[in-house]
């Protein structure tokens, strides 16, 4: 099969201009650059080579590579040059009267067959294609940064594209090393069209001041494995282009959670632009430095004393409870674990002793460590034996009526002074603290399964919780090896709040055929470096669980763009929920 486009012209040279260029020339492809100016065209070249040169320094080519390479590139500042290419890709400031105006150009310049393609993130690839008489034969081609890393390239078709050049750029990107995934001509395409939104989340999170942008950013890293908090990306990504690309989403969705949050309009309005300018969301040390100076080292700490924990309950003998008994004891805490009965009691100890097993054969832990873990846990079937503990967890079912006459329960049984924390993902803290006749001394401890495995926990604050409450518990979950971030009492909290209205949106975005099970899943793990695409996660989690999530979430913000989409409700009704039944968004029976 003939390969296509054998020479390609890029115009635009910026960061991902060179970055372009580079990949396509590593495919044995001539390369015409073309910058705006003769100066400009020099720098470019300048940077093509140093680019090159830090490859061979790190090994990724050889010397001899990169000679060949730089020959097959040519850069100067005529747009007529690019007449000779069988592929144009433009990679010039994201404006669409300038794009526009590019591509009518071009369309004059170049043959009838010759591919135009814009590199435009967010812009519509319509609008840009209708500026010629070729707009079958006009696409996008969106690479991510930095393009010799990132796999991904979006391959946008209008309603014009004609198949044969879709399918031509397509094998164009696979040529290159690179993942083509097929995307319709919508704001964001799929990768920002489903970040951009939780981004955004995140912004309004921070302006609310729900929560500190480090807890934050350390929720979604931690607590869902994420390579970067979501206000260290916006300042990596750029504000202003973070801002560009969702007014560009809202102008098409009207979707309210795509209108910018008023915070980056303002720092826009500064010129806190993030990295590039030196201050965003975060100060760094220079303009272009990575390096934030202004990042606390750790979480915020109440200016109190907290309160003496040595005996720990735990009230559950699921998955959750013998893990957070777990990490307890292997911090050095006497652990009380507590079930309805002592053959369940029992039971949970020997799951935990199973765990610890594992932890010793993996290396992980001495098996004196494991004996010492062990001996500090007391399986005990009845919670009248938590009298004298300092702090009770419950992990008992995610059902709030069972949780309060737990917490009722406890009240009337646990040492006045003690500290009573629910591990509630999705449920009001303040209900069961309201189930107690000492509310002040109720909060909520979210940990993340599995308990032993996941450092996130997030310390949930009510109305009615003490200062010193708080203080006990961000201290103690420090003390555990353990990362607290710290938010009041809301839907979701931090974690939940940001991620299932983008699993959501996900699934919107699949019940639209916009895009495919598969391909959004790898645009997503190829483009943002996610560690599950969000149809996996999803089916892990389970689909029933996570509607039960959007409901809590909707219910609470009354958010039209919140409201579970009804594919995800078809699916739950169905009974297909996830890799627990078999069968969700894939069918797992057959795999």
């Amino acid at each position: 099969m003939k390969r296509p486009f054998s020479t390609v012209a890029v115009v635009g040279l910026g960061t991902m201009g060179a970055g372009v260029a580079v990949a396509v020339a590593r495919s044995g492809r001539r390369v015409i650059g073309i910058e705006a100016t003769e100066d400009s065209a020099a720098r470019a070249l300048a940077r093509i080579e140093e680019a090159t040169a830090h490859a061979v320094d790190r090994e990724r080519i050889t010397a001899g590579e990169r000679t060949a390479l730089l020959a097959l590139i040519s850069v100067g500042h005529e747009l007529s040059a690019a007449a000779e290419a069988d592929l144009v890709i433009e990679e010039v400031p994201e404006q669409l009267e300038l794009k526009r105006e590019l591509f009518a150009e071009l369309d004059r310049i170049c043959p009838e067959a010759t591919v135009l393609a814009t590199g435009t993130t967010a812009l519509s690839v319509t609008r840009i294609a209708a500026a010629t008489a070729r707009p079958e034969r006009v696409l996008g081609l969106h690479f991510f940064n930095p393009v010799h890393t990132m796999k991904l390239v979006e391959v946008v078709r209008t309603v014009l594209t004609s198949p044969q050049t879709a399918e031509d750029a397509a094998a164009f990107a696979r040529d290159l090393g690179k993942e083509p995934v097929a995307a319709g001509d919508r704001a964001g395409f799929v990768v920002n069209g489903l970040l951009f939104a939780y981004l955004n989340q995140a912004a309004a999170m921070y302006e609310s001041k729900y929560a500190s942008r480090e807890d934050i950013d350390a929720a979604m890293r931690l607590g869902c494995g994420l390579p970067m908090g979501p206000l260290a990306l916006l300042d990596l990504i750029g504000v202003d282009t973070a801002r560009t690309v969702l007014e560009a989403m809202y102008e098409q969705s009207r979707d309210r959670l795509h209108a910018p949050a008023p915070i980056l309009g303002q720092l826009v309005a500064a010129g806190l632009l993030g990295r590039k300018s030196g201050r965003g969301f975060y100060t760094y040390e220079a303009p272009g430095s990575s390096r934030a100076v202004d990042a606390a080292t750790g979480p915020a700490r109440p200016g109190v004393a907290g309160r003496e924990v040595r005996t720990v309950g735990v009230c559950g003998s699921g998955t959750m409870a013998t893990g957070i008994a777990e990490v307890f004891a292997k911090a050095g805490h006497p652990v009380l674990l507590a079930a309805r009965s002592q053959d369940k009691a029992d039971r949970a100890k020997a799951q935990l002793a199973k765990s610890l097993a594992r932890s010793v054969d993996r290396g992980r832990l001495s098996a004196e460590q494991r004996d010492a873990a062990l001996a500090l846990v007391t399986p005990v079937g009845q919670y009248t034996q938590l009298a004298e503990a300092d702090l009770v967890i419950e992990a008992v079912a995610e059902d709030l009526t069972v949780k309060r006459e737990l917490f009722a329960t406890l009240d009337k049984i646990v040492r006045p002074g003690a500290v009573l924390a629910t591990t509630t993902s999705s449920l009001p803290v303040i209900s069961c603290a309201t189930a107690t006749s000492r509310p002040q001394d109720v909060i909520g401890m979210h940990f993340f399964n599995p308990a032993p495995a996941m450092k996130l926990v997030e310390v949930v604050s009510t109305v009615l919780t003490a200062p010193d409450v708080t203080a006990t518990v961000l201290e103690l979950t420090a003390k555990v090896r353990k990362h607290p971030v710290e938010c009041g009492d809301r839907a979701g909290f931090i974690v939940n709040a940001l991620l299932f209205p983008y699993l959501n949106d996900a699934v919107r975005m699949l019940q639209e055929h916009y895009a495919t099970v598969d391909d959004i899943d790898t645009a997503m793990k190829l483009g943002c470096g996610y560690p599950m695409g969000p149809f996996e996660l999803l089916d892990v989690v389970g689909l029933d669980v996570s509607l039960a999530i959007e409901q809590v979430l909707h219910q609470e913000f009354r958010e039209p763009g919140l409201a579970a989409a009804p594919l995800l409700e078809h699916l739950v009704a169905a009974g297909c929920l996830g890799r627990k039944t078999g069968r969700g968004f894939r069918d797992h029976a057959r795999r």
